[in-house]
């Protein structure tokens, strides 16, 4: 049960750092708002890393570091999924991979978590479709190549929850750390290559805080929750951060929530209990 809560709560963090950080993108360029928002969740992390005990083994950070590689390389062929345009397809595309990889890798490497559990994963996998269903329809035929590039992000992403899975209780928070510094340097290269101002004014400094301490935060409590449950059902109740977003828009935006949202997230609250039981 303490497995699920804290995978909810990650869930409940990584939408909110999502949705924090896409309203700071509104107003600066988002490769500023990444690496800046990174840069203010450092003290966290170290904070994280002296009050939970652990002891940094070479794989634990490695499984950390090549995690955010795989994450960072996803966010840069979501980018350009969606600039093509069918946000529609891509974002259930990429929410969906994103949620069944560490399912099928918790499969592989560890005992079934039994048949309720499972179905609860399902469920979620369905709740997260629905949720990411934009506004609008499909317009045309969708491009192969959009497609791919929608799965390779969704598979990207997956990866990143199946790799940090695989760290050891024992390492504390150190993997998460590891996360942040390998994604801090990725994103510094770019920025410098792309030759953008890691400048932020005050409204947008205020946004860009808020997403790097969630999003380090949903980090760690995912890691507690996979190096203490199963990681399919784990992955799947953490990949349901697009709930919170979605409701975080229909709350400080006024956004109006689609019918197949609302199923989303009924769906969703089911994933919860069959999960936990």
């Amino acid at each position: 049960m303490f497995p699920i809560v804290l995978a909810a709560v990650s869930a409940v963090a990584f939408g909110t750092a999502d949705f924090s950080g896409g309203k700071a993108s509104r107003r600066a360029d988002p490769i500023a708002v990444t690496v800046v928002s990174q840069l203010l969740s450092v003290p966290l992390l170290l904070a994280l890393v002296l009050v939970v005990p652990g002891t940094p083994h070479r794989l634990d950070l490695a499984w950390g570091l090549l995690g955010r590689g795989g994450r960072a390389a996803g966010v840069v062929l979501l980018y350009r999924a969606l600039a093509g345009g069918m946000m529609a397809v891509v974002a259930p595309i990429t929410a969906i991979t994103a949620a069944l990889v560490p399912i099928i890798a918790g499969l592989v490497t560890a005992h079934s978590p039994g048949t309720l559990a499972l179905c609860g994963a399902g469920l979620a996998v369905l709740a997260i479709a629905l949720v990411s269903l934009g506004e609008g329809g499909v317009s045309g035929a969708v491009s192969p190549r959009v497609v791919g590039m929608a799965l390779g992000a969704g598979t990207l992403f997956g990866v990143f929850f199946a790799l940090l899975g695989q760290a050891d209780e024992d390492a504390g928070m150190w993997p998460v750390l590891a996360v942040r510094v390998s994604s801090i340097g990725f994103g510094l290269a770019l920025a410098a290559r792309s030759g953008v101002s890691l400048r932020l004014g005050p409204r947008v400094l205020g946004w860009a805080a808020a997403a790097g301490l969630l999003d380090s935060a949903a980090n760690a409590l995912y890691l507690a929750a996979a190096s203490r449950g199963h990681l399919s059902i784990v992955a799947a109740i953490a990949a349901l951060y697009p709930a919170s977003t979605v409701l975080l828009a229909l709350a400080v935006d006024r956004e109006r929530l689609r019918p197949a949202q609302v199923a989303g997230l009924g769906f969703a609250a089911g994933a919860l209990v069959l999960a936990s039981l």
